[in-house]
């Protein structure tokens, strides 16, 4: 019978074990896709680069743009050129528009991709609307920049070797602005008391 007591309180640490170390990976597991995704271009994930390209190889490529805006954003979002054909490794920047058809500021967050997947290790982007989030005032509209380049190691990679057409994908998302940003957007919309 002194078996048991030490068995259950053995079977219940084991479980309190088991639960805590869920928790931990379940917290990490966001973290450590999001690094597993830029170190790898997984689900075309970009990189991010510091400066242009010093390498550009005398093959073209071409880049399609793409854009999308969730329903409850009230933007019209688009690229404001469909593709560019640049030479593999040269710096070049394309622009997206947004407009705010509401009547109220609205702020937004860009999510993006690139497809095929295995060309996003190779696309990096040096300045980029989507490190922001963007807050456009009633009918404003803005025209929003991305600078980037395709890496010349594209074409040595056994995966991505091949690829010659690549597509940027950009979806617009609406976002609460920070506290002290709402504040202000908030004192501008009151009406003034005479």
């Amino acid at each position: 019978m002194s078996g048991k007591p030490r068995s259950n309180t053995r079977t219940v640490a084991m479980l309190a074990g088991v639960v805590v170390l869920m928790g931990a990976l379940s917290w990490a597991a966001v973290p450590f896709y999001s690094w597993f995704c830029k170190v790898t271009g997984f689900a075309g994930t970009t990189n991010v680069a510091e400066a242009a390209s010093d390498t550009v190889l005398d093959e073209k490529i071409r880049v399609r743009f793409d854009a999308n805006a969730d329903s409850n954003l009230g933007w019209t979002f688009r690229p404001m050129q469909r593709e560019m054909e640049l030479k593999i490794g040269e710096n070049a920047i394309a622009f997206y528009e947004a407009v705010n058809n509401t009547d109220q500021p609205v702020t937004g967050t860009a999510s993006y991709n690139v497809a095929p997947d295995a060309a996003g290790y190779f696309f990096n982007k040096i300045e980029c609307f989507c490190f922001t989030e963007q807050t456009l005032q009633p009918g404003e509209r803005v025209e929003m920049p991305v600078s980037f380049f395709v890496d010349a190691d594209l074409v040595n990679d056994r995966d991505a070797g091949r690829i010659r057409d690549i597509t940027l994908s950009y979806t617009f998302h609406r976002t609460d602005p920070p506290a002290p940003k709402q504040a202000a957007l908030d004192a501008k919309t009151e009406p003034t008391v005479n």
